[in-house]
């Protein structure tokens, strides 16, 4: 397929669905029933970007994430960091809608991934494996960013490069989840600093 029908499918897509939300929302009014609209014309879209996201290259990362988590396993030493490649990896088949957080920022408090062994731990995989799943992520980018309706996808695969440098002591959640976490951090955060004050 040429890229410009995917470029074609991609815009059609995408022009749809804010089409679709933007009737739903004139029809049904203002207040409860509008903002459950415009979840789901949000979950929507990230369905149908997910999509095209796996089918357009997303599926080939992800199966390099499983295959560093695979190796990872056989080692038996590096039980620990293939967890977190199939976590990533999950992640990285199905991007939009999802982050990546720490899970000190999700529980609020410190576990050993998140520790002086997880600092430890993705200096290892930084070494082994990280620096070469990010450099496939950034080619992937390039190659999205090329296209330039391509760009969102090219902006996933950059914060997977990110995740791809130090994956010990991250999980993934909804994004709402990952709000809701940064926020509950940012006023932990204001309220030690206003008590030394």
């Amino acid at each position: 397929m040429p890229p410009l029908s995917i470029s074609f499918i991609i815009v059609s897509f995408i022009i749809v669905s804010f089409i679709i939300a933007s009737l739903r929302m004139s029809c049904w009014g203002h207040g409860k029933l509008l903002a459950q609209t415009v979840y789901r014309s949000y979950s929507s879209m990230s369905a149908i970007m997910n999509f095209l996201w796996f089918i357009l290259g997303g599926v080939f990362m992800g199966l390099a994430w499983w295959l560093a988590g695979l190796l990872c396993f056989l080692s038996i030493v590096g039980i620990p960091w293939g967890k977190a490649c199939f976590v990533i990896g999950q992640f990285s088949f199905f991007p939009f809608g999802k982050e990546a957080v720490s899970r000190r920022d999700l529980h609020g408090r410190h576990d050993i991934g998140t520790g002086g062994f997880g600092t430890l731990g993705n200096v290892v995989w930084f070494i082994f494996a990280g620096i070469w799943l990010a450099i496939g992520h950034v080619v992937w980018a390039v190659g999205c960013f090329v296209t330039i309706i391509g760009i969102p996808f090219g902006i996933q695969h950059l914060k997977l490069a990110g995740i791809a440098l130090a994956p010990i002591g991250m999980t993934v959640v909804d994004k709402d989840v990952a709000s809701a976490a940064r926020r509950r951090e940012a006023e932990a955060t204001v309220s030690r600093a206003r008590s030394r004050d």
